[in-house]
């Protein structure tokens, strides 16, 4: 166990984490995974079908090896485990996740850590430029980080459908919904509701096919717009899922006040996001909400937010917070009323 190696051999693999976050990478970007989805493939063999050098290639196998990524088999050849089989391409894929996560920006953002703890600077601002319109001046990239958005959101959808109670509502209106897959999955587990996808325009192609394929083009909707300017009218409920913990408290204010102007009298706020747990310690919660926390910094000027920031937000915007419904996929669905 991790816990029960020396403390510098503990300390060493975790400043030397990167090294197999950037084999994943590799393996991402050369499509590895679906080279091996019909059985086991020598390095030579990959190397060929990849355009690579073999032995440095071969080399970066075994490093997956011994992450787990793939199985290093008697023979010398690499096989899939079931953690290399989700950069699979298709339905389930997380290859965009981890094109997206360990890509070159994301990589030059993390190594100026250290400059943005010294000044709070958001790294990928100072090397970038704004963090969105990056993605809509580089199509490749942005088409990568929606493809990552969907596959984490198909998970959520199930997990917000199941624990949360739409029945109230008539219809609801995703701010920030991407190419639809929540929406998409809280209309499937709910056939009386109506909903409205809203987001940049660059995704609406996108959005306008995922809502097709879930067979829900009468009952659902995409509406091209900027969430800091106006939200479309008409809503129930307005659904925001990993949007607000992208910007910092003044931008975040001014989304949710763009939703309570749509809103009428009675309308209900839903945000979908982490909650900051309020003592960190050694656990997954712990880990993945300080982490997540670090990259809003980085990345996008953003940050998780506390149960007791969520309900000062929340007021600030005009909003009660009524209460926090946790879900199976490691996020909250964090209710709101107009005040």
């Amino acid at each position: 166990m991790d816990d029960q190696l020396p403390p510098p051999v503990r300390l060493y693999q975790l400043a030397t984490a990167h090294y197999v976050s950037q084999a994943i990478y590799v393996a991402a970007a050369l499509g590895i995974a679906d080279l091996l989805a019909d059985g086991p493939r020598g390095a030579d063999e990959l190397a060929r079908s990849t355009g690579t050098h073999a032995a440095s290639l071969g080399r970066v196998l075994r490093l997956l090896a011994s992450a787990g990524v793939v199985r290093e088999t008697a023979d010398g050849t690499f096989d899939l485990t079931p953690v290399g089989s989700c950069l699979r391409s298709g339905p389930g894929s997380f290859r965009a996740v981890a094109q997206l996560f360990a890509s070159p920006a994301v990589w030059a953002s993390w190594g100026d850590l250290l400059r943005t703890v010294q000044t709070g600077e958001t790294a990928w601002h100072r090397l970038f430029g704004e963090s969105f319109a990056y993605f809509a001046t580089h199509p490749e990239e942005g088409a990568i980080f929606d493809e990552a958005m969907g596959a984490f959101t198909k998970t959520v959808a199930v997990a917000v459908a199941a624990a949360y109670d739409f029945s109230p509502f008539r219809t609801v209106i995703d701010v920030g919904g991407g190419d639809g897959t929540l929406l998409a999955g809280i209309l499937a587990a709910n056939p009386a509701l109506r909903g409205i996808v809203f987001d940049l325009p660059r995704v609406g192609e996108r959005a306008t096919n995922q809502i097709a394929a879930a067979g829900l083009g009468d009952r659902c909707q995409f509406v091209a717009g900027d969430f800091f300017e106006k939200v479309p009218g008409g809503g129930d409920a307005y659904l925001l899922k990993h949007v607000i913990h992208d910007w910092d408290d003044g931008r975040a204010r001014a989304i949710l006040e763009s939703c309570h102007r749509a809103m009428g009298p009675r309308g209900t706020l839903l945000i979908v996001e982490g909650v900051y747990p309020p003592r960190i310690d050694g656990s997954v919660a712990s880990r993945s909400a300080t982490a997540n926390d670090v990259n809003m910094m980085v990345c996008t000027g953003g940050r998780q937010r506390s149960e007791a920031e969520f309900r000062s937000l929340f007021q600030a915007a005009g909003f009660q917070l009524t209460r926090i419904v946790p879900t199976l996929a490691m996020s909250s669905v964090i209710e709101g009323k107009t005040a």
